[in-house]
C-alpha cells in the first residue's frame, strides 16, 4: 500500500504530516474461461461437500433456533402419516452432526493444489469464492427448510395433544421472529471454521506452492459480513465495529459521517483539497489512518492532539459524537433488551429524547426487563467528561475506518459472486465440461481412481546400501541372517512409508530398492517435492534403526539415495503378467547413489556436514567421474529444477565447513505440504563440481557442472532455522 505524506496543519508552527495508507479491495478473476452463457464462470463443487455442508449448516439452524427438540419429538406422535412424511428427516436431526471443517479444508486444499497445478492462482481465488457464495445461498436455503419440518411437526400434533402443540406453536413462531439472529449466529460459526482454516493451514501451504504472493486478494474474505447480503446488521456492527446508521436519512449514516471524514482532511490539509475521489476512498479503507490522524485520544505528539480537536470539534457540531458515545455503551445492553429492541433503537433512545420515551414504553409493557441497567447508562453518558469524549471520538474514527473497509470488500466480493455460475444440473455440468469451460472442485474421495487418470511425468528414487558385501559377509560370520536384517532394518520401515507419499516399488535387489512416484494428469504438482520428503524420512528412519543395531553391537547401514525426474510417462515391457519399467530415470539415478569405495576412506571422517560429492580427474577428461554418497541424497538438474517449480525455494545466506574452502555453495530452503497441517522443511546445496588430481585429490580447478544435494544433516537445518528466525526478528 503506498504511503503518502500530504497534510500540514493549519497553523502558524509547520507540523510533520501524517503518513497515510490507502487500499482498495479487490478480487481478480481475471484470465479464466467465461461459462456457457458467456457472462459468467462455471463452477461445479463437490457433491459430497455440498451435502455435508447442508447438513451442518441445518443442524447450526436447529441448534440456534432452539427446535432441535422439535424436529426429535414427533417420534411420539400416534398421527402416523406425518411420522412416516418425516421419517426421511429425522435421521438426519439425529445423528451427530457432519464435522464442517475437515471436509471444508480437504476441498478448499483440494483448490490450492488445482490452481498449483495449472500454474494459476486466480483458479484459488475462484474456488475460494465460489464456496461462500454457495455457503451463503444455502443459509436461507435451510432456515426456509428447518422451518417448513417444523411445520410439518407441528401439524402431527393437531388434534391429539393440544397442550404440546401450543407449546411447539410458541418455539416455532419465535424461530420465526428471530431469523435474522439465527441467521446470524449460523454465520458468524461459518466464518469462524473458514478463518481456523485459513490460519492453520491454508496460508501456510500458499506460501508454499506460491511463495510470497501479494495477499490483497485474500484479505477481501477476512470480515465479519462475508455471509451477510449486505453490510447493515446492527448487532455486527456493534459487536465488531462500531454501530452507525443503517438508512441515509439517520443522522449518524456512512453517508454523513464520510462527509465529516472529508471535510476532516480538508480542514487538516491545503493538499488535500487537490486530491480526487479514488484517494478519498483509499484512505478511508485503511484503519492505519486513524492513529496516525488523532492517535488513542490522549497523544504526545501536538499534531494528533490538534488534529484530534479538530475532529472532536465537526463531530459536536453535527451532533454525531452524542450518537458515537451511546454506540459504544449499546453493545451491554443488547443481552437484555434484544431481540425486543434493536441496538439501533437503543442508539438513539441514549441520544434522543422522543426516542427514549418510545423504548420506555415499550419496556414497561414488556414488565420484565432491566429498566435500571437504562437509568443507569442515561446517567453514566451524562457525566462523560471531555477528555474521555476525546478518547471516543479517537476512537470512533477507527472502528468507522475498519467497518468501511469491510463494508467495500463485501461490496467486492458480492460482485464477484455475480460473475459465478454454480452449476447444480447434470446435463449443464456437462455442456460446460464438454466446451472446455467448467472448473470442477472435488474432495479426494471423489477424485478420479489414479488408475484412471494417464501419467504425465513421473520420479524415480533408487536407494542404495553402501558396502553390502562386507556387511552380508560380516553377518554370515556371526551366524546370522542377512536376508532378515535387511528386512527388518530396511525394507520392512520403508514398506511402511509408501502409501504416505503414494509410492510404488519398481524393483528390490538384496541391498537396493527403486521406487517410482508416477504423477497424473490433474494431481497435484508435488511429485519431486514429496520425494524429497520420502528420501529424508528413509535415511532418518535407518539412522534411527542404526542406534538401536549399536546398541546390540550390530554393524549399521549406510544408504546413499539418487533422485531423477522425467518429464514424461515411462514406459513398459510385459514380462506374462509382471509389467518392466524402462525409463532413462532408472539408470540416472543408479548413477546419482553410487559411491566410489576410494572415496569413501578419503572423506572419511571430515568435519563438513554435507554426504555427497563428485569429482572429475583433470589427467583424464573422458573417465567415469567420481562419486561420493554416503548417507547422502543426490537429484539430478532436472528434477531441482522442477523442484523450484512445484514449491517455493528461498536462498539463505550461511556458513559451514569446506573441503578447500573456496567452494561455491548456494543453499536453498523451503517448506513441503505432506498432509493436513503437516509441513516438511527441505534444504538444498548446489555446487560447482570441482577438477582435482587422481593421486592426492588435489584442488586443480573448477568445473560448470553443477551438484545437487538434498540435505541430511541435521546441523544443516538447525543452522538454516537461526538464519532465517534472526532475519525476521
Amino acid at each position: 500500500m503506498p504511503r503518502i505524506p500530504i497534510f500540514k496543519l493549519g497553523s502558524s508552527v509547520e507540523l510533520p504530516p501524517p503518513r497515510l495508507t490507502s487500499y482498495t479491495p479487490v478480487l481478480h478473476l481475471e484470465g479464466l474461461h467465461l461459462g456457457i452463457d458467456n457472462v459468467r464462470h462455471d463452477v461445479w463443487l463437490s457433491p459430497a461437500f455440498c451435502q455435508a455442508a447442508r447438513a451442518h449448516i441445518s443442524g447450526l439452524i436447529m441448534k440456534f433456533g432452539d427446535v432441535e427438540g422439535i424436529l426429535l419429538a414427533d417420534g411420539n406422535s400416534p398421527a402416523k402419516p406425518y411420522r412416516t412424511a418425516l421419517s426421511k428427516f429425522v435421521p438426519l436431526a439425529a445423528k451427530k452432526k457432519p464435522d464442517l471443517k475437515p471436509l471444508l479444508l480437504d476441498l478448499q486444499k483440494s483448490i490450492l493444489n488445482q490452481a498449483k497445478a495449472r500454474g494459476d492462482l486466480t483458479v484459488d481465488l475462484l474456488g475460494r469464492a465460489a464456496v461462500l457464495k454457495f455457503l451463503r445461498s444455502e443459509l436461507h436455503a435451510q432456515f426456509q427448510s428447518v422451518l417448513e419440518r417444523c411445520r410439518n411437526t407441528l401439524k402431527s400434533y393437531e388434534g391429539v395433544r393440544q397442550q404440546k402443540a401450543l407449546e411447539y406453536r410458541e418455539r416455532v413462531a419465535g424461530f420465526q421472529i428471530g431469523k435474522k439472529s439465527v441467521l446470524r449466529q449460523t454465520a458468524q460459526e461459518l466464518f469462524r471454521i473458514q478463518r481456523e482454516i485459513e490460519r492453520e493451514t491454508l496460508a501456510k501451504m500458499r506460501r508454499s506452492l506460491f511463495g510470497e504472493q501479494p495477499g490483497s486478494d485474500y484479505q477481501v474474505f477476512l470480515t465479519h459480513l462475508i455471509f451477510q447480503d449486505d453490510a447493515r446488521d446492527s448487532y455486527l456492527q456493534a459487536e465488531h465495529y462500531v454501530l452507525v446508521g443503517g438508512f441515509e436519512n439517520d443522522p449518524d449514516s456512512v453517508g454523513n459521517v464520510r462527509a465529516v471524514f472529508f471535510e476532516f482532511l480538508k480542514s487538516v490539509g491545503s493538499q488535500a483539497e487537490e486530491a480526487d475521489s479514488s484517494w478519498f476512498e483509499g484512505w478511508l479503507g485503511s484503519p492505519e489512518n486513524a492513529n496516525q490522524l488523532v492517535g488513542t485520544g490522549d497523544p504526545d505528539d501536538r499534531a494528533q492532539k490538534e488534529r484530534l480537536g479538530i475532529w472532536v470539534s465537526l463531530l459536536e457540531r453535527d451532533g454525531l459524537l452524542d450518537f458515537a458515545i451511546a454506540a459504544y455503551e449499546v453493545l451491554p445492553l443488547i443481552k437484555d433488551f434484544a431481540p425486543l429492541l434493536d441496538p439501533q433503537q437503543l442508539k438513539y433512545a441514549l441520544v434522543r429524547k422522543k426516542d427514549r420515551e418510545r423504548v420506555e414504553k415499550l419496556v414497561a409493557e414488556h414488565g420484565k426487563l432491566p429498566t435500571d441497567r437504562l437509568t443507569s447508562t442515561f446517567s453514566r453518558i451524562s457525566q462523560i467528561s471531555g477528555p474521555q469524549r476525546s478518547k471516543i471520538a479517537a476512537r470512533y474514527l477507527r472502528d468507522f475506518l475498519l467497518y468501511y473497509r469491510d463494508m467495500r470488500r463485501l461490496e467486492v466480493l458480492s460482485a464477484a459472486f455475480e460473475k459465478i455460475n454454480l452449476i447444480s444440473s447434470e446435463k449443464l455440468s456437462e455442456l460446460s465440461r464438454l466446451n472446455g469451460t467448467l472448473y470442477s472442485f472435488f474432495l479426494e474421495s471423489e477424485s478420479k481412481s489414479q488408475s484412471e487418470k494417464s501419467v504425465a511425468r513421473h520420479v524415480i528414487l533408487k536407494a542404495d546400501v553402501r558396502d553390502s558385501s562386507r556387511l552380508t559377509r560380516s553377518l554370515l560370520e556371526r551366524d546370522m541372517n542377512p536376508a532378515s536384517y535387511f528386512s527388518l532394518n530396511f525394507y520392512d520401515p520403508v514398506n511402511k512409508l509408501l502409501p504416505k507419499y503414494g509410492a510404488t516399488k519398481v524393483f528390490v535387489e538384496g541391498d537396493a530398492v527403486i521406487l517410482a512416484l508416477l504423477e497424473r494428469e490433474g494431481d497435484p504438482a508435488l511429485s519431486v517435492a514429496r520425494t524429497c520428503v520420502l528420501a529424508r524420512e528413509m535415511v532418518e528412519i535407518v539412522g534411527g534403526y542404526n542406534h538401536l543395531l549399536k546398541r546390540a553391537a550390530l554393524p549399521a547401514l549406510e544408504l546413499g539415495i539418487g533422485i531423477s525426474y522425467q518429464n514424461s510417462s515411462p514406459m513398459y515391457l510385459l514380462d506374462g503378467e509382471h509389467r518392466i519399467m524402462i525409463s532413462d530415470a532408472l539408470n540416472e539415478s543408479d548413477r546419482l547413489s553410487s559411491c566410489d569405495k576410494r572415496l569413501r576412506k578419503v572423506l572419511h571422517g571430515t568435519d563438513v556436514p554435507f554426504n555427497a560429492y563428485e569429482f572429475r580427474s583433470s589427467e583424464n577428461n573422458t573417465s567415469e567421474p567420481m562419486r561420493y554418497n554416503v548417507g547422502g541424497i543426490r537429484m539430478s538438474e532436472p528434477a531441482f529444477q522442477r523442484l523450484r517449480e512445484e514449491v517455493s525455494l528461498t536462498t539463505v545466506e550461511v556458513n559451514f565447513p569446506q573441503l578447500w574452502g573456496t567452494e561455491e555453495n548456494t543453499y536453498y530452503t523451503g517448506l513441503v505440504p505432506v498432509a493436513a497441517d503437516v509441513f516438511r522443511r527441505i534444504v538444498v546445496r548446489t555446487a560447482r563440481i570441482p577438477m582435482v588430481e587422481s593421486g592426492n585429490f588435489n584442488l586443480v580447478n573448477w568445473t560448470e557442472s553443477q551438484l545437487y544435494e538434498l540435505c541430511t544433516n541435521e546441523a544443516v537445518y538447525k543452522a538454516i532455522e537461526k538464519t532465517s528466525s534472526a532475519g525476521t526478528a
